[in-house]
């Protein structure tokens, strides 16, 4: 299962011997699978891989590899590679990439070159200093703007930023060592979850030069995008919201669902964006964000101090959050102002901003469109148990 489910058992008095009781204790565990916890598989490895095959999209190049690669990054992360969370991460990568793992963006070349005109922009500096350093020869023999107009992928460009960063003068100024590629690979998962999850986790595989390359490569990229879809607790009733947590951070369902609870308890319009609090010290109160600001007015209600509600909210990106009495109190007080319980996940209100996108886009377009690609792909396997019934 690709949800979370809580169960509660209390009064046991039961007398049963020891293999009733083992038997009792499998079923408990089994009941209280997540999908970041153990999941050992019934089914071997190579039925598993030949799923895969099936699931994929017809016409899928190298559908074997594509099928080795996702079998792998299922079995390192330890998630069960059940149908669900195959269709589910098999939906992502479509969305994202069309299975392609270093996927071509459209017009990346201007795009790259207008990003280093910006930075250079906001520096004062003049554009003729940007061409000459541009017009140095790069460590592959090519001059960087030869480089830049010939880019197809992020996992290119990336590269390219690296090679400036570290040997052009004016690279430094430029990006301050950060690298302004943030998404890349056939799930387009953030390089920064993968370097935090790396350091958290064992990596499967020889680092080629840093977890940031790795995310351009199909091993990579599908070990570290499986995880941000579904290697953490969330109790969603649907994997719409995982979706959508998958573009706009992790919990951020659950989170807009909360500040839609903070805002009808309040009366404080909101923004359901599922950002909790401003990140970093708090000196002032203008710095403090409008879903805390609109918390702490209901904190005489809660009975709760200013720094307690802070020390909650900051539980906002981990599953604990469900558990602290800002998050109680708060939907109490909406539900009896509503008179009717609430949800606890909404999808998140953003317009998704991007210099690779050109249409208006949101979370909740993404979320869906995923969605009805993991529908089509369960109706796959629907169509598998038939025929081989």
């Amino acid at each position: 299962m690709s949800l979370d489910i809580r169960r509660e058992r209390r009064g046991f008095s039961w007398r049963i011997n020891r293999l009733g009781l083992v038997a009792v204790l499998l079923a408990l565990l089994g009941g209280c699978a997540t999908p970041n916890g153990p999941q050992p598989s019934l089914q071997r490895p190579d039925e598993v891989r030949a799923n895969i095959v099936r699931l994929l999209p017809s016409g899928t190049r190298d559908a074997q590899g594509w099928a080795i690669d996702i079998y792998a990054a299922f079995s390192a992360l330890r998630i069960d590679p059940d149908d669900s969370n195959l269709c589910a991460s098999l939906a992502v990568i479509a969305q994202e990439s069309s299975f392609h793992a270093d996927p071509a963006v459209p017009g990346l070349a201007g795009i790259a070159r207008a990003e280093i005109d910006r930075r250079a922009g906001d520096l004062h500096i003049p554009k003729l200093a940007v061409r000459a350093a541009l017009h140095i020869k790069s460590p592959d023999g090519r001059r960087y703007d030869e480089r830049i107009a010939a880019v197809r992928s992020e996992g290119e460009l990336s590269r390219i930023y690296e090679d400036v960063i570290g040997s052009v003068p004016l690279g430094k100024r430029l990006f301050a060592d950060a690298n302004p590629v943030r998404t890349g690979g056939p799930m387009q998962v953030s390089v920064a979850f993968s370097e935090a999850f790396a350091g958290e986790h064992s990596y499967p595989y020889p680092v080629d030069g840093s977890i940031r390359h790795e995310v351009f490569t199909r091993r990579g990229g599908l070990c570290f995008g499986i995880a941000h879809l579904l290697a953490y607790p969330a109790h969603y009733e649907k994997l719409l919201y995982r979706f959508a947590d998958f573009n706009a951070g992790r919990y951020a369902s659950r989170n807009a669902a909360f500040q839609d609870a903070v805002s009808r308890a309040s009366g404080i319009p909101l923004v359901l964006d599922g950002d909790l609090i401003r990140h970093g010290r708090v000196d002032k109160a203008s710095q403090i964000g409008a879903t805390e600001l609109a918390v702490r007015s209901l904190a005489a209600s809660l009975d709760l101090s200013n720094a307690q509600i802070r020390r909650d909210l900051e539980k906002g990106d981990r599953s604990e959050f469900e558990d602290t009495r800002t998050w109680r109190g708060v939907f109490a007080l909406a539900e009896r102002t509503e008179g009717h319980p609430l949800a606890r996940a909404l999808i998140p209100r953003i317009r998704l901003e991007s210099p690779k996108i050109t249409r208006k886009l949101t979370t909740q377009w993404f979320a869906t469109r995923v969605d009805q690609r993991y529908q089509a792909c369960m109706e796959k396997t629907v169509g598998s148990a038939r025929s081989a019934g």
